[in-house]
């Protein structure tokens, strides 16, 4: 479910262009330039889906009640996408090969 133009969540603009991160539309001339054709607008989408995927699971893990509008509130919003960022962060930090 695209979010309309424009649109700002109640908690901020959702991006992925945070802290050294790329925005969709460096995404998609990056996937473009290494042969995979996308705009923005699906690298938005692409992204959002998979955040989607694992707010579902964030919520039956904790045994959360959701619907499919719910979870397209909590996939688009910052402080979540911001809260997987510093997981991922933390984890890619203590991972020592």
């Amino acid at each position: 479910m695209p979010m309309p133009k424009g649109h700002k969540s109640s908690h901020g603009y959702a991006t992925v262009a945070t802290d050294g991160g790329l925005g969709y539309r460096e995404i998609a001339e990056k996937m473009s330039s290494e042969g995979d054709d996308m705009n923005h607008s699906t690298a938005r989408n692409v992204f959002l889906r998979a955040m989607k995927k694992i707010a579902r699971d964030a919520c039956q893990s904790v045994g959360a009640s959701f619907d499919d509008s719910h979870l397209v509130k909590i996939a688009s919003d910052p402080r979540f996408q911001l809260g997987l960022m510093d997981i991922i962060t933390d984890e890619s930090d203590s991972i020592s090969i």
